[in-house]
């Protein structure tokens, strides 16, 4: 891809019975799926480790079921995110982080702590909670990021606090939560939610052309111009962002061919 950093393009999980023979080929043995994926895409977030704990030979087998250049990015558990006082997190958090995720070794990417859509922003208690994610586990550098889906987030405060701290915000696109533009991180992380039946490949071809040029600008550390509802006044430096743009929710039977599609504007 010819941009400053790398463009890692996917979809949520990889196990959704409509894919097959739609994305995956008829007659595919369901344990050969991950395989087929990781082949056609270049990352997949993993929505089960939101919903509960994967043994570390889970962890090991997916990394060696993948291409050397494969990223996985893996949702963080519920019970860190869903509960009322966000600063006693803590136990959850390492259970997580302890539970084999190193088995993935170099193919480990961001981890994402989803919020409910029913969480407001509470600044000492998100900065407690902020202040508890690892730097690294087993020598290996973690890198967190943030989705964070109630209106009050759109806050120049929250965006302050996830810059300090270096973790991400979800750029949430095409969706009924809040976009936040600003750059907060070494890396940029978004979700993009609109594809629709109508499509083929899940949005027209000048909505793929709009997310492609965007993910340009992110790789090459800058803000798309034509999102630039940013929060803070001073932008972040403009260097370059290992950018991850995962195909999620929408009509999601549409989801592979749209990040496929993705994959091809950007080679």
């Amino acid at each position: 891809m010819s941009t400053s950093a790398p463009i890692r393009i996917g979809i949520g999980g990889w196990t959704f019975e409509p894919w097959r023979g739609s994305f995956y080929p008829d007659g595919l043995a369901q344990k050969r799926e991950l395989e087929y994926a990781a082949g056609k895409l270049t990352a997949i977030e993993v929505n089960g480790t939101y919903y509960g704990s994967q043994k570390p030979e889970s962890f090991a087998r997916w990394h060696d079921e993948t291409p050397e250049d494969f990223v996985f990015a893996l949702k963080g558990p519920r019970f860190a995110t869903n509960r009322r006082v966000l600063a006693e997190a803590g136990g959850s958090i390492e259970k997580f982080v302890t539970s084999g995720i190193a088995e993935l070794k170099h193919k480990l990417g961001p981890i994402n702590w989803q919020f409910m859509a029913t969480k407001k922003f509470d600044p000492d208690d998100f900065a407690a909670f902020l202040r508890l994610l690892p730097a690294s586990v087993e020598g290996r550098a973690l890198r967190h990021v943030v989705e964070v889906r109630h209106p009050s987030f759109a806050d120049k405060d929250f965006v302050a606090l996830a810059r300090e701290h270096g973790v991400g915000i979800v750029i949430a696109g095409d969706s009924e939560h809040p976009l936040i533009a600003d750059l907060t991180a070494p890396f940029v992380y978004a979700r993009i939610m609109g594809t629709d039946e109508a499509h083929p490949k899940g949005y027209s071809d000048a909505e793929l052309d709009n997310w492609a040029a965007r993910a340009r600008h992110w790789a090459e550390g800058r803000t798309p111009p034509d999102l630039g509802n940013t929060l803070l006044a001073e932008p972040a430096k403009p260097t370059p962002r290992e950018t991850f743009l995962f195909v999620i929710s929408g009509f999601k039977q549409r989801n592979p061919h749209t990040a496929m599609a993705l994959i091809e504007r950007l080679r």
